[in-house]
């Protein structure tokens, strides 16, 4: 009779690594539209990246007016096929009329749409807040900074998808 210990034994796991990123090439698309606080997010997302063994000249930010350009912006840096993973940052902000859903919803998922339609990973770095507070917050304050989390994701991502 096969043990549970037997069968647990025989399971490979696969987990991501934080290591050997020196060849690691990242595209970064970032909306410019509340870009006060944007910029937050790409100074995280590069400082994480270069913390990490990413070298400078394999990093590239690509800026565009706001979060509904990103979806295609992000699909033709995963086709140039010069990236192992692509970071998008940006920053939507609730205002008074529906546009804010319309803009969160179809961002989103466009960019779902190049991650799985390319087979490369795509990180969703745009923040959706209900205002500019909570903006700060997860742009480099109480809530850490979602860029450098996104930055992380990427480097996690790739090592995960290089060893299946």
């Amino acid at each position: 009779m096969t043990t549970y210990t037997a069968q647990k034994a025989a399971i490979t796991h696969i987990e991501g690594a934080l290591d050997n990123n020196t060849a690691v090439r990242i595209g970064i698309a970032v909306g410019r539209f509340n870009g006060f606080l944007v910029e937050s997010l790409v100074e995280g997302a590069i400082d994480a990246l270069v913390r990490h063994g990413v070298q400078g000249e394999n990093i590239d930010v690509v800026r565009v007016p706001g979060a509904f350009e990103l979806p295609l912006t992000a699909k033709r840096l995963a086709e140039s096929d010069k990236y192992d993973a692509i970071i998008v940052l940006g920053a939507i902000i609730r205002g008074a009329t529906p546009h804010f859903d319309i803009v969160a919803n179809e961002s989103a998922k466009g960019l779902s749409q190049v991650a799985l339609s390319l087979g490369k990973p795509v990180i969703n770095g745009i923040l959706t807040t209900e205002n500019i507070e909570q903006t700060i917050e997860r742009a480099g304050t109480k809530a850490g900074n979602k860029g450098y989390e996104a930055a992380m994701t990427a480097l996690e991502m790739v090592s995960v998808l290089k060893a299946i």
